[in-house]
């Protein structure tokens, strides 16, 4: 499908990349993974065809159709939701036209028996046996299926464009791409602007894509979902293994260990060769055999230990002040785009040291509420923050909070104060803006770089009280795990409105869910949110089950049977509960062999008690199914 070959780039005099080679074939579903700045992006405007490499080429299959999402895209204003989707189908749309001007033709003249006429029924024919060849019939309801499972409802699609956040534009975009039926689909962090329903939509579309994928995403859990190769573009270097990201983690870990012990024996052989060489050079009837060991140590090839990009940002967010016991009070608050009501009677109450969780579809208000407690848009309600609060807030669009035709240096300075100033560059430092670095403009940074900014100018100001959202957007892997570690480390208030489920995991302890205007609290993380989602979901699908009545002249027979169906939903119910604790332990498990592999398979029992996890739970599983066949059937 696609062969690159010595491929090399470089950026003011140092190369992103250098000679590196690798293949795309029919099937393969890539996460290209590697630090912020390492150019997973500028790999994908290569292979998209947007840049061109200084050196290397690129082969690629005829008629290859290549779809490629950017993280930063230009938008045309003035078209429906439907009207901008439609814009996939160029060529159906291009067909609708001509058949549209044929059909007026028709209609229009009368010349039934001329050689024009008979041309025109001839080139109706043709363009409509085209039209249906390129999924003419199909295309509006295939568009409005791929729009519903990125989280779009029917109210939506007619609606302009114009009137969605960036987030929601860009899953137009995703959408269109979805649609055009490329052999290559090139992603540049899909999962930035959707909701944990739309990500598991996408995950599961993107396992049952026959052509290649590239994803460039620091989504941990997406790449194991979804990818079956992982390419790391690390020092200029590419590592290249048919295994998705945790798998890949762990090979690459054992590939090192291998390395290192190789080369020490090397190291050993090495020396005593040169003891020898020593010992016969003193000796003329033994010169000769110390030139040929002299020879056999040029000859050999030096065992190299795979380097490894280890710098990562530094971040501690220490507290300012203690605020009161109450850090944010919300009252019947309420928020109006125009027409569009977003947030209705909303109440609301934030303790001290509390980490809290917003989650939801976009467009229901988790933004808008955020950006109402730092005061940054009007509201009707009452909004009241606690005694001596000091908030710290990241935007989720950062980029338009950062003067692009400023510096990073610059950027820090304007920021600061009198006392924190001299800091600065130690700041910077602590987030990997070094040397010449702090003179980059801020508007030639990639989305990692900026975030990594805002969130050094975090640092400047005093806070007790942290909301930040969406602040993994474009962040690599090891820079999240840094930040994930400070903010569990953070002894303030935290708020977080968040899509990616990695992070919250083990950092928040109350969740609320944003739905239709209004929100619902969850006591506990995010796992427990989505367990309790989960339960809820079958708990309505048994009431519908119970609801029946028997008829009035098997009253006896429908006492028993309401009592059997009552023994066996409770059953059902006491499964229910240990599937879910199961499959927790089981996750928990995973994370554990994922984060800290050696001391986890130190235990000898580890994999004896994780396998029979798994038994149990298949066994349990399979005496669910046959519960819910007893029920089904008595209903």
């Amino acid at each position: 499908m696609l062969n690159i070959h010595n491929l090399s780039i470089s950026f003011q005099g140092e190369y992103l990349f250098e000679d590196i080679t690798f293949k795309l074939g029919l099937g393969d579903r890539i996460g290209l993974i590697g630090k912020n700045g390492a150019g997973k992006s500028t790999m994908l405007r290569i292979l998209s065809k947007e840049q061109e490499a200084d050196t290397g080429q690129i082969a690629a299959d005829k008629d290859l159709k290549v779809g490629f999402l950017k993280q930063d895209i230009d938008f045309d204003f003035g078209k429906t939701v439907l009207e901008e989707s439609y814009e996939a189908f160029k060529e159906i749309k291009q067909c609708e036209t001509k058949l549209e001007a044929i059909n007026s033709q028709l209609a229009e003249r009368t010349d039934y028996e001329t050689e024009s006429y008979n041309q025109l029924m001839v080139d109706l024919n043709d363009i409509q046996h085209q039209y249906e060849i390129l999924g003419g019939y199909n295309y509006q309801g295939d568009t409005e299926k791929i729009l519903q499972g990125l989280g779009f409802k029917r109210e939506d699609f007619n609606k302009l464009t114009d009137t969605f956040s960036g987030g929601w534009r860009m899953r137009i975009e995703l959408a269109k791409l979805l649609l055009q039926n490329n052999d290559l689909l090139l992603l540049d962090e899909p999962t930035n602007h959707l909701d944990i329903e739309s990500i598991i939509w996408l995950e599961n579309f993107l396992k049952n894509y026959s052509g290649a994928v590239v994803i460039v995403s620091h989504d941990k859990m997406f790449l194991d979902n979804v990818t079956n190769r992982t390419i790391e573009i690390s020092l200029g270097r590419i590592y290249d293994y048919n295994k998705p990201y945790t798998k890949f983690l762990e090979l690459r870990k054992e590939m090192k260990i291998q390395q290192l012990a190789a080369q020490k024996n090397q190291e050993k052989q090495i020396q005593q060769t040169e003891k020898l060489i020593e010992k016969f050079r003193a000796k003329a009837s033994k010169a000769t055999m110390a030139q040929s060991l002299i020879k056999k140590l040029d000859r050999m090839d030096r065992i190299e230990v795979d380097e490894d990009d280890n710098s990562v940002m530094s971040l501690n967010f220490p507290v300012s002040i203690a605020p009161g016991k109450v850090v944010v009070e919300i009252e019947e608050v309420s928020k109006n785009y125009g027409d569009l009501e977003v947030l209705k009677n909303v109440n609301l109450s934030i303790a001290r040291d509390t980490k809290t969780a917003f989650v939801g579809q976009n467009g229901q208000g988790k933004s808008t509420l955020a950006k109402i407690i730092v005061g940054e848009i009007a509201h009707e309600g009452n909004m009241k923050l606690g005694h001596n609060v000091q908030i710290g807030y990241f935007a989720q669009n950062q980029a338009e909070y950062l003067d692009g035709n400023k510096t990073v240096l610059d950027t820090m300075i304007d920021a600061a104060n009198e006392s924190n100033r001299s800091k600065v560059r130690d700041i910077l430092g602590s987030f990997l803006f070094r040397g010449e670095e702090v003179e980059k403009y801020v508007k030639v940074l990639s989305g990692g770089e900026r975030n990594r900014l805002a969130l050094a100018k975090l640092l400047l100001q005093p806070l007790n009280v942290l909301i930040m959202d969406e602040p993994t957007n474009h962040l690599d892997i090891k820079s999240k795990n840094v930040l994930k570690e400070a903010l569990k480390k953070f002894e303030g208030t935290l708020l977080l409105v968040s899509h990616d489920r990695d992070f919250l995991q083990g950092l928040v302890n109350t969740t609320y869910e944003f739905k239709d205007r209004s929100i619902k609290e969850y006591l506990g993380g995010i796992d427990f949110y989505l367990e309790q989602r989960n339960l809820e979901n079958l708990r309505e699908a048994e009431k519908r089950t119970i609801v029946k009545e028997q008829p009035k002249e098997n009253n006896k027979k429908s006492y028993e049977e309401q009592k059997k169906l009552k023994s066996l939903n409770n059953k059902l119910s006491n499964i229910e509960s240990k599937i879910n604790q199961l499959e927790k332990d089981i996750k928990n498990d995973d994370v554990a062999l994922a984060t800290n592999y050696d001391e986890t398979v130190a235990d000898p029992s580890f994999f004896d008690t994780y396998q029979s996890k798994k038994h149990n739970l298949e066994q349990l599983m399979e005496d669910w199914g046959l519960l819910q066949e007893q029920i089904d059937s008595l209903s």
